[in-house]
């Protein structure tokens, strides 16, 4: 079976298991969601053979799964999942990482190996995180639940390009930290900070998929 040809994006919502297999081979597939698997794995001089072997396992093996099928689900419960799942999430993640990040610049700035920089970029991302959900909430979400597409669609692009946005700032955040890897004899509180960071990168990767791979599209095609 062949995915070479297949964009990020839409393997993510078709295989179970897939948006795992993708973090495992850094493959953006919220805003890189538009690349084909070959061209992406390409770029970052992968295995395809074996990265379509794996994503093989996982359609031929997949089953039920328990979580909801938002490609299916109500505007109204996307909406609120996103809100409670991911958003207010967000919210306590971001000033405990700031904090973890400033303990450790404070700490072991003197090493090579310290990410420097890394709480600016946080701050930078806790602020435009902050103001991109507010607009979701106060405007684009309540036009969806009211049914008003056509109107949606502006607000869904400005979104779209915030997205990307962030990407680029966990791209900056990843440089930083050696791609999220503490060093071997790292402090606990370095090991925290990472721990979170990965934690904050999974859940903000699939908050993007859900709208520009799943919500926005659906939204679009009503307008």
């Amino acid at each position: 079976m062949s995915f070479e040809d297949k964009k990020l994006g839409e393997l993510a919502v078709a295989i179970p298991g897939a948006t795992k297999l993708f973090r495992e081979y850094d493959l953006d597939f919220c805003c890189g969601g538009a690349n084909t698997l070959g061209f992406a794995a390409k770029l970052k001089n992968l295995n395809l053979a074996e990265i379509e072997k794996r994503l093989a396992d996982l359609a031929e093996n997949q089953e039920a799964s328990a979580e909801q099928d938002w490609t299916q689900a109500a505007y109204a419960d996307t909406i609120e999942h996103i809100i409670a799942r991911y958003h207010q999430r967000h919210r306590e993640q971001l000033p405990e990482l700031i904090l973890l990040a400033e303990k450790v610049e404070n700490v072991h700035g003197d090493r090579a190996d310290c990410p420097m920089g890394a709480s600016a970029v946080l701050k930078a991302i806790h602020a435009d995180l902050n103001q991109h959900m507010q607009k979701e909430e106060q405007i684009l979400f309540p036009m969806i639940n009211a049914g008003q597409y056509a109107m949606a669609r502006m607000p869904i692009q400005v979104m779209e390009h915030e997205h990307d946005d962030a990407g680029q700032q966990v791209e900056v955040l990843k440089s930083l930290t050696n791609n999220v890897t503490p060093p071997t004899d790292a402090c606990n509180s370095w090991r925290a900070l990472y721990s979170g960071i990965n934690e904050f990168i999974d859940d903000l990767m699939h908050h993007i998929h859900l709208e520009n791979n799943i919500l926005f599209p659906r939204v679009v095609n009503e307008a």
